[in-house]
């Protein structure tokens, strides 16, 4: 029986065994590696397709002849288990189910409604603060270019609760009218929270009725002679004005939709997804699904829009530009899960044609681009595997680096490169553990090297799967133990190269090894050019992670320290003494008398300092 019959079997076999139930069905490999999640109405019905179907497509074939094993389960109904095959697809991202990549929150803008001098700001992740949520923005840009309108024109505060609470004179946000000034009170409460409800209301869309009211502010302030009132009416006005003619403004009837386009080519796929809120265009955002080149636009968009929305509040309404693959079944299941009703629709109307062919133009335009920078990484690292005569096909490159200033705050640090680009997700750094090598490099790299891949040989959870070339920033030293360490681990057949600068440290005069030789390549060699950019991203990596260390370590307070000493006690030692060396300086007696401070503790405290 070959491995295909025996796969279909395993199902065959397990089919009698499942009730018929709607849910979510995992097939696994014989490592245990979940390789598709799927869902049905009926998970028995489901599964037989996979027994009794003779015209299976091939990736089908391949995903059954890797199953050793079947679980199920089952949920109370169809949508809960849509949402939770959603769930399950982006925790474990099974090699044959279309993938949602990048996916990420977006940013709010909040306003509070519970402090009297209510604080405008952006927030990401789930709404636990109490008051408005406005988003959510393709972009922090969009985001911030909207708070920039709102202090523009409303002038509300944007100052954490900290800085507010201890101004005793406006910064320069009020100096620029950006700000009225809150913390020193230069305007009353009730007039800051007009501002703020008026702030509400043109984020909502009301723009036009808060023009008609500053109108009529104006008037009434120059008819009582206050032409300081009326000038800043005025200037609202006139930044309000501005705005509504600004291109960030669409004139269209959306409300509350997002407009979702599909664009593919050669088997690869973009999709672009529009904000539309009161009207307002809040930014678009391009996303690249993993899928196999076979499946339809229609599974893709279907399986993208159950994954995107998983996490995501859903808007009453979803344009798109093709039909989707179960819409009635997302419908459904949205519209419980938000409790609203929500639609989706294929654009008919000349304004939703509009937008969505925009949408798809765009689609079309970065995956273009994206198709073409694909090619030439594809062709750079063709060229370098040529070059050095690397056996294995190269797909994924991994850099090192290191960085410290005399031993102190030292990291090593790890970047990732595919035909795609740089990988960020696969972006690490390592704080060095062991004291006795901080500060040298050769023992740095080697605790780095063997931390990474020891823990990729063993599977542990959260490993990185291994790359296919390994490239070091260093030269003939550094490649030895790296090449001890990934022999001593038996990656024997894992290539390295470490790229040396020359003498003078001048671009250009770089010398590479690998299997000790050294080879020297031409300065305008596009070939070294990618080798630079490689080594230069580890270097900027290792750099920004080294500075961000040193300057987190800086930052620390001498009372973080004393063991015993947490948050609280830290916070009230500072409320009372107004700093650390205030505390250091500070007797017995002041000590123990500091709110929570028991007497053990404050001679902790004081030993700490005077022993």
């Amino acid at each position: 029986m070959n491995s295909l019959e025996q796969g279909k079997k395993i199902i065959k076999d397990k089919i009698p065994l499942i009730s018929k139930n709607p849910g979510v069905y995992k097939m696994l490999s014989s490592t245990g590696e979940i390789l598709y999640i799927g869902k049905a109405k009926n998970i028995p019905n489901r599964l037989k397709s996979y027994v009794t179907d003779s015209n299976l497509p091939i990736r089908t074939e391949r995903m059954l002849s890797l199953t050793h094993s079947l679980e199920t389960t089952t949920t109370n109904n169809e949508s809960e288990a849509l949402l939770l095959e959603a769930n399950l697809i982006k925790k474990h991202k099974p090699r044959y189910n279309i993938l949602l990549r990048d996916d990420k929150s977006f940013p709010y803008i909040y306003i509070g409604n519970k402090d009297k001098w209510a604080q405008l700001t952006k927030l990401r992740g789930k709404k636990s603060k109490s008051g408005y949520y406005f988003g959510p923005f393709a972009s922090i840009g969009s985001a911030n270019w909207t708070i920039k309108i709102l202090q523009k024109i409303f002038q509300l505060r944007v100052c954490d609760d900290t800085v507010f609470k201890n101004r005793v004179r406006p910064c320069i946000l009020y100096q620029i009218k950006r700000c009225s000034a809150p913390c020193v009170q230069h305007i009353s409460e009730k007039e800051y929270k007009t501002t703020v409800n008026d702030a509400i209301d043109f984020i909502s869309g009301k723009s036009r009725r808060i023009q008609k009211n500053l109108s009529k502010e104006m008037e009434k302030a120059s008819k009582e002679l206050d032409y300081e009132k009326a000038a800043i009416a005025r200037d609202r006005i006139k930044a309000l004005t501005q705005i509504q003619t600004s291109q960030k403004i669409n004139q269209t009837n959306l409300n509350e939709a997002d407009v979702i386009s599909i664009y593919k080519e050669t088997g690869k796929t973009c999709i672009q997804v529009f904000f539309f809120r009161s009207k307002q265009n809040w930014g678009n955002q391009a996303f690249y699904p993993k899928h196999d080149p076979d499946d339809t636009i229609k599974d893709i968009l279907s399986s993208f829009i159950s994954q995107f929305y998983e996490n995501k509040t859903v808007p009453v309404l979803i344009i798109t530009n093709y039909d989707v693959s179960e819409r009635k079944l997302l419908e459904k299941t949205f519209s419980k899960k938000e409790n609203k009703q929500v639609v989706i629709k294929l654009a008919k109307s000349k304004n939703e044609l509009n937008i969505s062919k925009l949408a798809e133009k765009n689609a079309k335009q970065t995956l273009t681009q994206k198709l073409i920078q694909s090619n030439t990484n594809n062709d750079l690292i063709e060229n370098l595997a040529k070059k050095f005569k690397l056996n294995n096909n190269i797909d994924l490159i991994e850099v090192y680096d290191n960085s410290h200033i005399q031993g102190s705050d030292s990291i090593g640090a790890l970047i990732c490169f595919g035909i795609d680009g740089f990988i960020k997700k696969r972006y690490r750094k390592f704080n060095i553990k062991n004291d006795e090598i901080k500060g040298d490099d050769y023992g740095m790299m080697k605790e780095v090297l063997f931390r990474r891949f020891s823990k990729a040989i063993k599977e542990k959870s959260g490993s990185l799967s291994l790359p296919d070339l390994v490239m070091i920033d260093g030269g003939k030293g550094q490649y030895s133990v790296s090449r001890e360490v990934l022999n001593e681990l038996g990656l024997h057949d894992l290539p390295i190269l470490a790229i040396a600068k020359g003498k003078r440290r001048n671009a250009g005069e770089e010398k590479i090894y690998f299997e000790n030789k050294e080879f020297i390549l031409n300065k305008n060699d596009p070939l070294l050019f990618f080798i630079q950019r490689l080594r230069d991203e580890a270097h900027r990596f290792a750099i920004s992670t080294h500075r961000a260390k040193r300057k987190k370590n800086l930052s620390k307070s001498l009372l973080d320290q004393i063991e015993g000493i947490g948050r609280q006690r830290k916070r009230a030692l500072l409320n009372h003494f107004g700093s650390a060396r205030a505390v250091e300086s500070a007797s017995f007696d002041d000590l123990k008398s500091v709110e929570g401070i028991e007497d053990s503790i404050a001679k902790k405290i004081y030993n700490y300092f005077h022993e």
